[in-house]
């Protein structure tokens, strides 16, 4: 078995992914039922939170593509970075529901360079608001400096609310 069932009934073949799948229900509520970091954080903060919040970090006409930059953690989970180093296999797959996702909302090809650096603005904010800087250099975070703001997490029913509202404000369409 290569599927998947989805929120709305929906089955994702991970092998073949079909642009009907994708819809905003499944993706706010994978996303604010996954948490950031594997869950290794004194408390749960969702990605669908986090994609909030880095919607906030671009500029308006930027802000959907923020939104949906992790929309591929709805359906196959936010593996850690250096753990994805290690599954090409996932890498994959991942890729190819990105890309259907991002033809499916008319996002960009690949992700923007301002979008990447609000998701790093994010990983900052993240490592200072949850106490993760153990003093270990992140080089991925040279030069960049934590929003202006602190991150107050929600419950998934809230951050899955908060996602659908940040949704109809930016949807291009």
């Amino acid at each position: 078995m290569t599927w998947l069932q989805t929120f709305t009934g929906k089955h994702l073949d991970y092998t073949n992914p079909c642009p009907h799948v994708f819809d905003k229900d499944s993706i706010a509520q994978g996303l604010s039922h996954e948490c950031r970091f594997n869950g290794q954080i004194p408390q749960f903060y969702s990605v669908a939170q986090h994609s909030v919040l880095a919607s906030l970090l671009v500029p308006k006409h930027m802000a959907w593509e923020a939104l949906l930059h992790d929309a591929t953690e709805a359906f196959i989970k936010d593996i850690p970075a250096p753990l994805k180093l290690l599954l090409p296999d996932y890498k994959r797959v991942e890729d190819r529901l990105d890309k259907v996702i991002r033809l499916k909302y008319c996002l960009p090809l690949s992700m923007s360079a301002e979008v990447k650096k609000a998701d790093l603005i994010m990983l900052a904010t993240e490592r200072r608001d949850f106490d993760l800087d153990d003093g270990t250099v992140w080089p991925v975070l040279e030069g960049i400096t934590p929003a202006d703001f602190a991150i107050c997490p929600l419950n998934p029913a809230q951050a899955r609310a908060q996602f659908l509202n940040r949704w109809e404000e930016v949807k291009p369409f």
